[in-house]
């Protein structure tokens, strides 16, 4: 009996219903639903604040910024040259920071020069456009006295000391 069974052709087509046969499912819906969920803008400009009254030293400047937005931000492009009359290379070289914060410190910086400051906003999207630019300016060093010309009576004194700065000095304060 396996023997003729075995010659015997066998259909092993499995039959299915006509509806199963040609369904597809539309999930175009679903997809653009998806789409629109997982999809975030680019950010807006941040807002750079103004240089703060002591916020700088002679060789760093604290820089602040905001964003007027509810936008999803993953971090911040602070970027920054010395401002020059002169059109050497060097000198405009622009540095550029990446900050997760609305505010950096700045080391490393000349005394009583001035720096422009600029700041994007990231996110997985992209960058937004820059902010507005603001000048910001360190202290300057402070000035060294010439002992040799220091010259002194009963009612008055006479100091004298020299500034070690490039760009002029607005005012100097003397304490006794």
């Amino acid at each position: 009996r396996l023997e003729e069974f075995l010659k015997k052709e066998v259909d092993l087509e499995l039959s299915t219903l006509p509806e199963f046969e040609e369904r597809v499912i539309d999930f175009s819906e679903v997809e653009q639903l998806m789409n629109s969920i997982n999809t975030i803008p680019a950010p807006c400009a941040p807002v750079i604040n103004p240089q703060a009254p002591n916020a700088a030293t002679g060789t760093s400047l604290r820089v602040c910024w905001g964003l007027f937005s509810d936008d999803t931000i993953e971090g911040y492009q602070l970027c920054y040259k010395p401002v020059s009359n002169e059109r050497r290379s060097d000198e405009q070289a622009e540095h550029t920071l990446q900050v997760k914060e609305t505010y950096c410190t700045i080391d490393n910086l000349l005394p009583n020069t001035q720096y422009e400051f600029w700041v994007s906003a990231l996110n997985a999207s992209g960058i937004s456009p820059p902010s507005e630019r603001a000048v910001y300016v360190t202290a300057p060093s402070p000035p060294t006295i010439k002992s040799k010309k220091i010259r002194s009576c009963e009612n008055a004194a006479l100091v004298c000391w020299e500034s070690r700065d490039i760009n002029p000095v607005d005012s100097y304060m003397v304490e006794l």
